[in-house]
Order: C-alpha cells, then structure tokens, then sequence
C-alpha cells in the first residue's frame, strides 16, 4: 500500500504542478498543438484558466486517492473518480468555448 500511495502522491503532484504552470504562466504549449490552434491570442488566458484548473482538479483526485489507499479505506477509487470526472468536465468547457472542439 505505501508504494501506491507514492506512486499516487507523485502523479497527483505533478498533475497539480503542470496544471498550475498551465494556468498561471499560460504555457498552453505544454499540451498538443491540435488542442489550442483554434483559440484567440485573447482568449489564452481564459483558456489556460480553465485547462489548469481541469488539470489541478484531476490531480487532487489522485492524491486523495492514494491517501485513502494507503488507510485501506473502502471506496479508495471515488476521489479519483470524482477529480477525473470533474476535472474533463472543466477541460471539456474550455475545449468547446474557446477551441471549437477536442480535435480540430
């Protein structure tokens, strides 16, 4: 249980870095061109807003869920589950708003 739970600090960890160097330093670079060629220059810093906050929402929920793992608890899956889902839904927003779609 220890090493799933390092394993899930440190990709929870670097889900929250990247996505708080996405949204404060608006490097909108750092995910595939295909996903940002449609947005604005004005419209970058909304953009990078809503994908790093995505991106911070999802590794919350896999941090919490090695916490949980590590204490054995039942149900450890759910805040992973519930952060992934939250976190798409906000990344969803920004795609359809500001880029047309996922892919275009």
């Amino acid at each position: 249980m220890l090493v799933g739970f390092i394993v899930e600090a440190a990709v929870g960890a670097l889900c929250i870095v990247l996505g708080a160097v996405i949204w404060k330093k608006r490097k909108v670079s750092l995910v595939h061109e295909y996903h940002y060629q449609n947005v604005k220059k004005e419209d970058i810093p909304a953009y990078a807003r809503l994908l790093g906050i995505g991106l911070i929402i999802i590794g919350a929920g896999i941090a919490v869920t090695g916490v949980f793992n590590l204490f054995e608890w039942p149900f450890w899956w759910v805040p992973m589950l519930v952060g992934f889902i939250a976190g798409i839904l906000v990344m969803n927003k920004a795609q359809k708003t500001y880029n047309g779609s996922w892919f275009s």
